[in-house]
């Protein structure tokens, strides 16, 4: 049996059956249906978000973002990140710029960002990396200064909290992922979070083509979620403090064994509650991991390389040099991480990486 990064959390199949029944019942299958504002309210609370939208993907949640804000121009991001982040700068029409990241935190590196800045900035989109935070509060006084709007790209960060408050308070707007390789899912899915009523109104147009009823406001895109969607995330919710708990165990098991190797553990800044989305450990170089990386698939264990190559080195985004990203993006590598994964199999893991990551 195969080893992969991770593993889709599922439910008691009678718990998500439950909800399948209500389904049947009601016979509303999207179009905002009960399942979808029970959820939003549910998430709305744990993220004390003033406003919530279900959406698709983590990749509309962005687009939709965007557009909300009336972004044009340049936007200030993060090269170290999956390739969804760039794409839908650009899918909206705006230019990404890169610049590197922190070598601690894998995060954007808020010192070099007010050199990025010109006329045509409009933004910045910070990505928690791996569920690490942004330095929030660097960005956000730089954004004051020069008046400039934040996007937070929080797919990895649900349950992430920072100075005891979530993550996703911070910026003009979060964006979360749903997808079934992330710590909560509902299969296929995201969500927008704001504060700012002017621009939930926005995000409320956008996400269903622009209208309301039989009147059309606006420009829009069909961003919706489905009542089965909907289901798994209400299946899966009463689960997250066990799922993060389960992470938690295993990822200082992982830390034992790497402990006084070559390999390095990035950090998240102080002031953390970090929810254990994925170990990532960087070798010190890129021939090491590829010889770990073969041992591993001869084992059928299949970690990831998250995230490589370097968004910057990518010739259709605006390429530049970031050479702290380029780096680390050769030599990081993602192992398995899930609640069902056993302290056995973690061992076996590590001991074929740590023989493999000695010259």
């Amino acid at each position: 049996m195969n080893i992969n990064v991770t593993q889709s959390f599922l439910p008691d199949f009678s718990v998500y059956q439950k909800y399948l029944k209500k389904i049947w019942r009601c016979r509303q299958l999207t179009n905002h249906g009960p399942l979808s504002l029970l959820l939003e309210n549910k998430l709305k609370k744990i993220f004390n978000a003033r406003h919530l939208f279900l959406v698709s993907n983590g990749t509309i949640a962005l687009q939709i973002a965007i557009r909300a804000l009336d972004l044009q121009g340049e936007i200030i991001t993060t090269p170290f990140t999956y390739i969804a982040t760039a794409s839908s700068i650009v899918w909206e029409h705006c230019l990404p710029v890169f610049i590197d990241i922190n070598k601690d935190t894998l995060t954007i590196d808020t010192q070099q960002i007010e050199r990025a800045i010109t006329p045509k900035t409009c933004a910045i989109m910070g990505v928690h990396v791996y569920g690490f935070p942004c330095d929030v509060t660097a960005i956000d006084k730089i954004a004051q200064k020069y008046n400039l709007k934040v996007i937070y790209d929080a797919a990895h960060a649900f349950g992430t909290q920072y100075r005891k408050k979530s993550i996703t308070s911070y910026g003009n707007i979060s964006t979360l992922s749903f997808h079934a390789t992330k710590l909560f899912h509902t299969v296929e899915g995201g969500a927008i979070i704001t504060n700012n009523d002017t621009v939930a109104k926005k995000i409320s147009l956008y996400r269903t083509f622009g209208h309301i009823g039989d009147t059309y406001y606006s420009i829009g895109i069909n961003g919706k979620n489905s009542e089965l969607h909907a289901a798994m995330g209400l299946s899966i919710f009463p689960k997250i403090s066990m799922i993060i708990r389960k992470r938690r165990k295993i990822t200082k098991l992982y830390n034992s064994y790497f402990q006084g190797t070559s390999l390095v553990l990035p950090t998240p800044i102080k002031n953390t509650a970090y929810n254990y989305a994925y170990y990532p450990v960087i070798f010190p170089n890129e021939q090491l991991l590829k010889k770990a990386l073969y041992q591993l698939h001869k084992k059928n264990i299949f970690p990831r390389r998250y995230f490589y190559p370097s968004l910057n080195t990518l010739p259709y985004l605006n390429p530049s040099r970031c050479p702290i990203s380029e780096s680390i993006s050769s030599r990081i590598l993602c192992l398995p991480l899930y609640p069902e994964l056993s302290k056995n199999t973690a061992h076996r893991i590590a001991s074929i990486i740590t023989s493999s990551s000695k010259n």
